[in-house]
Order: C-alpha cells, then structure tokens, then sequence
C-alpha cells in the first residue's frame, strides 16, 4: 500500500477555489487508477484570510503547511485588497509562505500543445516541439539586495545592490541539474558573465558541479541572446536556470510561447522533496464564481508535484496525456477558445480531464 501523501490545499481568492477543485477531483481520480492515497486539508490564505483572520497567512495556515508533504494553491489578490497596507495586502502571504518553507527555487514548464500553436504569436514551424522548464532562484540577487537613495554629483541617485553566495547559487544549480537528469539532459545556465560579477560566480559554480553530472549536456548562455533564442529556437531548450531577476522575466517570456497563462503550472521548491505548486495565472476576480475559468494549469501543477515532490511519473503522465486528449479533441474553455460560442466551462473542463484518464 503506497503511503499517505499530505497535501495542504490554499484555495485563495477570485477563481482560485473554482481550479482547485477541478484539481482535487484529478487528486481523487489518481488515487483510484494507482491506489495512491492522499490526505487533504483547506487553509485560508491570501485575501479571503485578511477578511477572516486579519493577514494573509494565518498561524494555523502556515502549521498546516509544514507539516504536509506538498501544497497546492489557487490563486491569491483582488482590487478589493489593493488599497491596504504592505502587511494587509494577500501578496504578502506569498512572500511570507516562501520564506517561511524555505522555497529558495521556482520552476516554470512552457509546453506548447500542438493543437494550441494558433493561439501563440509566433509561427507555428517555430514553436514545434517546444518543452521547456525555467528554474528561477528565488530568494537572492537584486530584489532582496540593499537599496537605499543618496545626494550625489547631478542630484539624487537610487542604488539597488545584487548579491549571491556559492551556496545559494549551488543548491539552485544542483536542483536544476537533477530536473535535467530527469528530462532531456540538457541545460542552458543563463547569466551575463561577460559584465556582472554576480554572474561571474554563478558561472564558476556552475562549471564546478556540472562535473558531478556528466550526463547533461551543459550550455552557458548570456541573457540577452537568451531571450532571443527563447523566440528564434525556442525548441532547442531542455532546462533553463538563472538567477532571481533575469528568471523572473524570461519565465514570463517563456510563458507567452503558449498562447494563454492559463495554460501554465508552476512548482516553489526549497530542500528536499518538498514543494508549492500553483498556476501562473492571478485571481482573475472578473470573471469569479461565473465557473467559466481554465482549470488547465492547476490540474497540469498537480501534474508537476507527482514528479517533482511525490516521484509518480505514471500518475503525471496520465494527468498529462489526458490533458492533451481533451484538447486535441477540440474542447476549450473561453480563454483559449477561437470560437467563444463553443467554450466549455471550469467543471466541464475538469470532468472531461478525469474521464480521459487512463492508466
């Protein structure tokens, strides 16, 4: 008998709970095809946490997600919370949940859907063949750099300083590469070495462990010809990592390649086999409770949480394949539809994910 996975569920605000629960009914369907067995509990958090506890990551919220092996999160924010203090405000929990679980990684897949190339900007011949994963450092570099403002010469000037250290720059390097090992074994380590001594470092480090995985073929590239590449050959990609800022905007480049953000998964990783996983797409309040929301890349970041944190490849491939069945099969909600009459709803989507599971 399989052991019992924990799973702390934050469904959050706007259309956060509507695909979470899509989610869910993929988590029970798994549990039915493999005999996995997983353990649920809801935690508020976000804004729906601020108006019944007063912050966005209450005491118990938090308890309940140390003590589980994975947390799947909705959605958090809404204009209904955008007036309120920096403490008060629902993306504060987010910043409070990372640090508080010791997520020092985000990991970003862009998988371009075959019968989804129309919906991109780029040509269809470019995209074929697109899987791509970005590995994004998470808690070091310019964002959480000193910043301060002085007088100088020609009036006042803004300093913002990046930072690393080996070891935050090893543990995400070495993260990265065991994602490789897993995949394609390739890896594309993203820097600009060629001006900054952050990346400098970063290159140094990742020459040195690369000798501890001789299997992946390793590549450094500078961000700039990155971003460039990302639409010229954006096939040619297995793993991407790079640091916090340059991460933070190639995975939103990386994410445009597949036409819609509701596509999209997302894992936070810290040590070990622990991880949040949530879509990319944001609380989309405008369209809340109308049950016509794409539940795609929260099921798909239950996908990522087999692989990454529980190791179920066949449970993440099934997941996957029957993702790809239902939409080669042409059934698509409004945000990916070509035809708005014909869209399908959020429970529908995920009830025809459930029966096209197969083990």
């Amino acid at each position: 008998m399989a052991d019992v996975k924990k799973i702390a569920v934050l469904g959050g605000d706007g259309i956060g709970p509507e695909v979470v629960g899509e989610a869910l009914k993929v988590l029970k369907k798994t549990e039915e095809l493999f005999g996995y067995q997983f353990e649920t509990e809801q935690g508020l958090f976000g804004g729906i946490a601020i108006d019944e506890k007063g912050t966005p990551l209450p005491q118990e919220t938090l308890e309940l997600c140390q003590g589980a092996d994975a947390v799947l999160l909705g959605a958090v924010g809404g204009p209904k919370w955008d007036n309120n203090s920096k403490e008060l405000r629902p993306e504060t929990g987010l910043l409070g949940i990372r640090k508080a679980l010791g997520l020092f990684s985000n990991i970003r897949p862009a998988n371009v859907f075959d019968c989804l190339k129309e919906a991109s900007t780029l040509k269809p011949e470019v995209l074929e063949g697109t899987d791509l994963i970005v590995v994004r450092e998470l808690t070091g570099g310019i964002y959480f750099g000193e910043k301060f403002r002085r007088e100088g010469e020609n009036g006042q000037e803004a300093v913002d300083t990046c930072v690393y250290n080996v070891t935050e720059v090893e543990r995400i390097v070495r993260q990265a590469f065991d994602i490789a090992m897993t995949r394609g074994k390739r890896l594309a380590s993203v820097d600009k070495a060629n001006v900054l001594e952050t990346s400098r470092l970063w290159r140094e480090v990742v020459i040195r462990i690369a000798e501890e995985y001789p299997e992946v073929e390793l590549e450094h590239v500078l961000v700039d010809n990155c971003a460039m590449q990302l639409l010229r050959r954006p096939s040619s990609f297995d793993v991407i990592v790079t640091e916090n800022m340059f991460g933070d905007i190639l995975s939103d480049e990386a994410a445009m390649l597949t036409g819609s953000i509701g596509m999209l998964s997302s894992a936070s990783l810290g040590e070990g086999s622990f991880g949040l996983y949530e879509p990319v797409h944001g609380s989309a309040p405008d369209i809340a409770g109308q049950g016509i929301s794409n539940p795609i890349a929260t099921i798909l970041s239950v996908a990522l949480m087999f692989r990454l944190t529980f190791g179920y490849h066949d449970a993440a491939q099934a997941i996957e394949d029957a993702v790809k069945e239902v939409l080669d099969a042409g059934h698509r909600t409004g945000d990916i539809a070509t035809d708005k009459s014909k869209a399908i709803g959020t429970t529908m989507m995920g009830d025809l994910i459930v029966a096209a599971m197969k083990k």
